[in-house]
């Protein structure tokens, strides 16, 4: 697992035009970038490039316009925060591809940055086409990969344009995260505590087995919860349970039990009859849910032994919110837990968030600089904790 590629510092940039993929997909809100967190993300290696008088081209992809040109996920409002945040020009090409991209990456000057259109605008990108690989490499002479977000993709952008342009390196980001995650895996500091929450289990069996071999303590949350709470037959009223994964949770319960691993369970929860937050709520213990009644988060008892569990922590590791908390009454219980985080990290703890949901909770409760990492790929960060080989990060050059 760990950081064996070759980055950025294995480059010699100036005067050559540097193609540089970043992971660019932020939410829009009337033509303005409404989160620029992973731009800001990307900054010390475009910075870096900038100050070696490297010539960058920018190529990202935006939401999912399904392979063709739609001005709904156009990446000139991202260019134009780009630009605010350098304080100097960032060139803009109306494609990715083609003589006007080529133009402007040949004029472009030392220290100069261009940013491309949306790579997803051509169907050619999500097909890892070889084809496009190469009209795409025909913009520069040197690749850098700086899109964790995207690594777990086999994209004509990721993977098949690292295999045709050497040298192919890691950005600054892309180190950051994998150390961090290769080093939370490989070398942590004890006792080791993982927290796993979102709506599925199914989505996490994976990481729950890899897991399994390397925590001290397991904490579970959000709604997969109910999922291990019916595998040992709780009531679980109509809260959201996976049925054909009762005896994957039971298999997992039992597996912990017998390496001595701490699996624990929510002790209460918030229950209502609707996730909307539209019907009024109340906290209960877990096993008293009504039978008409859903749990939405966790309750105040659980945030309190979550916390305790993390007391003496050495290694934190959270991906998944503890409920539906992106609705206000039920966001405590994730935002508890983040809080716990941040403590935990002032106690001297390595805390590792892993994008997604999780990381959005920990902006909100404005603590991301009281975290040791905030991963900026939710998919990427899950896959790579299964043990998984990232398609991106495999192209790039060996150190």
């Amino acid at each position: 697992m760990s950081f064996r590629k070759k980055t950025l510092r294995h480059l010699d940039p100036a005067g050559k035009r540097v193609l540089t993929r970043v992971d660019f997909n932020v939410p829009l809100k009337d033509g303005q970038v409404a989160d620029d967190t992973r731009i800001v993300a990307s900054l010390p290696t475009v910075r870096y490039l900038i100050e070696k008088r490297a010539r960058l081209v920018l190529l990202s992809h935006l939401g999912r316009p399904e392979g063709k040109p739609d001005p709904r996920y156009s990446l000139r409002p991202v260019a134009t925060r780009l630009e605010r945040l350098l304080r100097s020009p960032v060139a803009f090409a109306t494609d990715c591809v083609g003589p006007e991209a080529e133009g402007l990456a040949r004029s472009l000057a030392d220290g100069g940055v261009l940013m491309l259109e949306n790579l997803r605008f051509h169907a050619e990108e999500e097909k890892n086409d070889a084809a496009f690989a190469a009209r795409l490499a025909a913009l520069g002479e040197l690749y850098v990969n700086d899109a964790f977000g995207t690594a777990h993709r086999a994209h004509a952008s990721t993977e098949a344009l690292a295999r045709r342009v050497k040298p192919a390196v890691a950005g600054f980001l892309m180190q950051k995260e994998l150390e961090y995650l290769g080093r939370a895996l490989d070398e942590p500091r004890r006792p080791f505590v993982a927290i796993l929450g979102g709506a599925k289990i199914s989505g996490k069996i994976e990481v729950l087995g890899a897991l399994l071999g390397k925590v001290d303590r397991l904490l579970v949350g959000g709604a997969m919860m109910f999922t291990f709470l019916l595998a040992q037959g709780r009531p679980t009223g109509r809260s959201r349970v996976e049925e054909d994964r009762i005896e994957v949770a039971r298999s997992i319960l039992e597996r912990a039990a017998s390496a001595g691993i701490d699996l624990v369970l929510p002790v209460d929860c918030v229950a209502t009859t609707a996730a909307d937050g539209s019907a009024p709520w109340r906290v209960v213990r877990v096993d008293a849910l009504g039978p008409e009644e859903m749990g939405v988060d966790i309750g105040p008892e659980t945030v309190a032994l979550f916390t305790a569990k993390l007391r003496d922590a050495g290694t934190v590791l959270w991906n998944g919110p503890m409920g539906v908390f992106e609705v206000e009454a039920f966001a405590a219980g994730t935002l508890g837990v983040a809080q716990a985080l941040a403590e935990a990290t002032s106690r001297g703890a390595i805390t590792v968030v892993g994008g997604g949901d999780s990381a959005a909770a920990v902006q909100r409760a404005g603590l991301t600089e009281r975290l040791s990492h905030l991963s900026t790929g939710g998919g990427a960060s899950l896959e790579f904790l299964e043990g998984k080989v990232l398609p991106g990060v495999a192209a790039l050059d060996d150190a």
